[in-house]
């Protein structure tokens, strides 16, 4: 019993620092970004409506939807956007055309994640090193060369695994978070008042009494709810219970009483709107407090980071993204992933966001379409997963998810908005992002396609050349092949260039499959073809490490035994050659051939080892 609650201790922990780092460095410019606007003048009754709003928002958006609807829709304890578009497929894969939509509308909410994963690392760092302002003006020229630097940093280590400094995110965070209720705390003091806020009736009277004002300034409002992407992304990670204890117990109450604080403090002190999050601390505590925000900017940021790695690898597997170099940076944990040009990529694409926004209130501007995005489209697959995945009935799946969706329809359309002043930016990634895996996903089937057509079926063929076998050769050979049961090209070049065939062949198919983890149970299927062949089907989910040598390890026992110092791996190593009409649009045949040829081998991504691996090339024509 006592080893339980210490897991759920540390489990509870370890999302307070890394599922709630960035909605918890929210309160460095949320409100400021609402003050700031100019829409909303300094009347008491204006900041109760403004406090009210921010609460229940949080309630409503991060309470309601995400801890306690959004985290019921795991997939095989997954979450995160790639397992809500998984199940909603699933859900309606009797539904082809609607199955073909959701995949579309899916796939472009993980695209525009990564427009999300620039803008949080910028924003954050850059709102945290911004309270060297408020210590002295002097400072004003060391904020964007400090943020950058800070940047670089952060990224720079990604490589070495967050294994040695993860354990003090959690810790960190948590000081983090007491810090604000302290902060909090020590305004409200002074108004007590001010909690009146809470009551919904301020939220509706300002609503009611400013509609305009109100639907601008929700492109602002919506600032406070950024990160709650992350408790349903996590999930796998920490589960429900520990993700909802945390945001219950410490992070609600503490980012609570800190908005409120910063709303009574504004009440004294309109002048404070320059940057009440840090006029709230006293004249001595501003340099430790730029110093511990920073921390915790930049744990919010490694949580953003580690994401985009998880979600290119799962995404890499569903077939969206060609493979990639991944390296492994725990030998116990096999979640903790680097990819190389995915982490540079993010730096340079942060940094000129920096460079072209050059203040956290500029990038304000740009922030909130992708998330708010995200958010109507996970809205809309859940409703899909509720209502034929879980056969709830019609009436009560729109109202659950039909509150949600207008909520989300109007943040959305708030910070559309904003479009012309930054939005694009975000937009402009996750467009890139979504034309790439379109183009790959396409490419791939129209690749495959031709592969098919010129393909022979395996059976027959082996029949044939067992008729009049060539010499048979000591060891086994794996055959690599995209489709079951034809011939492999590595094959055919290997018989007509070298004239044998191997005492044992493996005929292996790689299959990737939109659930999260297959198990070891259900991980081969093996079929014997005669004369010491085999056809072998090896399955992995999205989330599962695909690793071929030790999948086949477990085939021992079905009569073939592979000695990995007599075993060799035939890939084919094909060169696409765009040709006019037909398939895709000619800049997207030319795009896919540039992919295909930069994609990283299967070798390295299928765990094989170099120094058995006999590539064979072909061109093909798409």
């Amino acid at each position: 019993m006592s080893s339980s609650k210490s897991s759920l201790t540390a489990l509870t922990l370890g999302a307070i620092g890394v599922v709630y780092g960035d909605i918890g460095t929210s309160v460095l410019y949320a409100l400021k970004e609402v003050f700031g606007s100019g829409h909303v003048d300094f009347t008491p009754a204006n900041v109760y409506g403004i406090l009210s709003i921010f609460f229940w928002t949080l309630t409503v958006i991060v309470s309601i939807k995400y801890v306690l609807l959004v985290l019921r829709a795991d997939n095989h304890g997954e979450g995160g956007l790639v397992a809500m578009l998984a199940l909603a497929s699933q859900a309606v894969k009797d539904r082809p055309q609607l199955r073909r939509v959701l995949l579309i509308i899916g796939i472009f909410g993980t695209s525009l994640f990564y427009g999300d994963g620039v803008i949080t690392p910028a924003i954050s760092v850059l709102s945290a090193v911004e309270g060297l302002e408020v210590v002295s003006p002097a400072f004003k020229g060391v904020v964007i060369p400090a943020t950058l630097v800070i940047l670089f940093m952060l990224f720079a280590v990604q490589r070495r695994g967050t294994t040695g400094i993860g354990k003090f995110f959690g810790p960190i965070t948590l000081v983090w978070f007491g810090v604000l209720a302290v902060l909090g705390v020590s305004q409200i003091i002074t108004h007590p008042a001010i909690l009146k806020a809470m009551s919904p009736h301020y939220a509706v009277m300002f609503m009611w009494s400013n509609p305009g004002t109100t639907f601008i300034i929700l492109g602002a409002v919506v600032l406070c709810v950024t990160g709650a992407e992350a408790l349903y992304a996590d999930l796998g990670h920490f589960g429900k219970k520990p993700i909802r204890l945390a945001w219950f117990s410490v992070v609600m109450p503490s980012l609570t009483l800190n908005y409120f604080g910063q709303g009574a403090l504004l009440l004294q002190n309109p002048d404070a709107v320059k940057n009440p999050f840090y006029l709230m601390a006293p004249d001595w505590a501003l340099l430790p407090l730029v110093l511990l925000a920073t921390m915790a900017t930049v744990i919010a940021s490694q949580a953003l980071i580690t994401g985009a790695f998880s979600v290119t690898k799962q995404v890499i597997q569903l077939g969206y993204l060609p493979r990639l170099n991944i390296l492994h940076t725990s030998v116990r944990d096999t979640g903790q992933i680097y990819i190389p040009m995915i982490n540079w990529g993010l730096f340079v694409t942060i940094v000129l966001a920096v460079i072209m926004f050059r203040s956290s209130s500029n990038l304000a501007a740009a922030y909130g379409i992708a998330v708010t995005l995200d958010m109507l489209i996970t809205t809309v697959l859940t409703f899909y997963v509720i209502r034929f995945g879980w056969k709830y009935p019609l009436w009560l799946c729109l109202a659950a998810t039909g509150i949600f969706f207008v909520v989300d329809l109007a943040f959305f359309a708030s910070n559309m908005m904003k479009l012309f002043a930054g939005g694009w930016f975000p937009l402009l990634i996750g467009g890139v992002i979504f034309t790439l895996m379109l183009t790959w996903k396409d490419g791939r089937r129209l690749l495959n396609d031709k592969l098919r057509s010129d393909a022979i079926e395996l059976p027959a063929f082996l029949e044939a050349v067992f008729v009049s076998p060539p010499v048979r050769v000591e060891g086994t050979a794996v055959f690599l092949t995209a489709d079951k049961g034809s011939v492999p090209n590595a094959l055919l070049h290997n018989l007509k260039h070298n004239k044998v065939l191997h005492e044992q062949n493996l005929f292996v198919t790689v299959c990737n499959h939109e659930v999260p983890w297959i198990g070891m149970d259900k991980r081969l299927e093996i079929e014997s073809l005669g004369h010491h062949c085999w056809q072998v089907v090896i399955h992995y989910g999205f989330k599962n490490v695909p690793d071929v040598p030790k999948a086949l390890d477990r085939i021992k026992s079905r009569g073939c035994e592979l000695d990995p110092m007599t075993t060799s791996y035939f890939l084919s190593r094909d060169t696409v050659i765009p040709t006019i009409g037909g398939g895709m649009s000619t800049w997207r045949e030319k795009l896919f051939a540039q992919m295909h040829h930069n994609a990283s081998g299967a070798a390295d991504f299928l765990k094989l080892p170099n120094n058995s691996v006999v590539e064979l090339g072909s061109k093909i024509e798409i």
